[in-house]
């Protein structure tokens, strides 16, 4: 009851004048540089060569631009990569149809230094899912649950300054991995 009645004061104490004028619900501000764009062209796929050619072109003057104008970086690489049917990330399902073994193992690529890859089990969905970590350094790793190997197959660059530091540049230390009761089995029971 004074909720209703507060508002119906506030609304005849409010001058005409702001009802009666028409706001846009958006605004924007419109930035143009003519070295990097060209207005309204959008590069395919194969014409990526730069980080530049990953900016957009921006949507016209008064339009609310689509996700194509507007994704930068690897949102609109992956944005044009689907556009021609390529799976940029290659997010297909890792490969259920077999239990990986250390002979045969389950290829997970992977263009970071780390890579994650989940197990559910073999059969698929037989337990929940584990989150296995492969590295560069430690490109094998076996679910705990069903026994099921993981490998990673690099695919990145072979210099990359920001993967695989080891100390060696940017001044961070050398990651040291954490002792655990694996470190203290006999050599000979390895896996590697």
């Amino acid at each position: 009851m004074f909720a209703s009645r507060a508002v119906s004061t506030i609304a005849r104490r409010a001058p005409v004048r702001a009802f009666t004028k028409a706001r846009p619900f958006t605004s924007s501000v419109s930035r143009y540089d003519s070295k990097l764009n060209v207005p309204g062209k959008i590069i395919s796929y194969e014409e990526v060569k730069t980080e530049d050619d990953l900016l957009p072109p921006g949507s016209k003057p008064t339009t609310v631009p689509s996700d194509l104008e507007q994704a930068t970086g690897l949102e609109r690489l992956e944005l044009l990569g689907k556009m021609q049917g390529i799976d940029v990330f290659d997010m297909r399902p890792l490969d259920a149809s077999r239990k990986g073994t250390l002979e045969n193992p389950i290829i997970v690529n992977g263009a970071g230094d780390e890579q994650y890859a989940g197990c559910t089990g073999y059969p698929a969905d037989s337990h929940l899912v584990n989150w296995l970590t492969v590295s560069r350094d430690r490109p094998i790793e076996r679910c705990g649950e069903c026994g099921n190997v993981v490998k990673l197959n690099y695919v990145g660059p072979e210099e990359d300054p920001h993967a695989h530091d080891h100390g060696h540049g940017h001044g961070h230390p050398a990651y040291e991995e954490p002792k655990t009761f694996a470190d203290y089995v006999k050599p000979e029971y390895w896996y590697r």
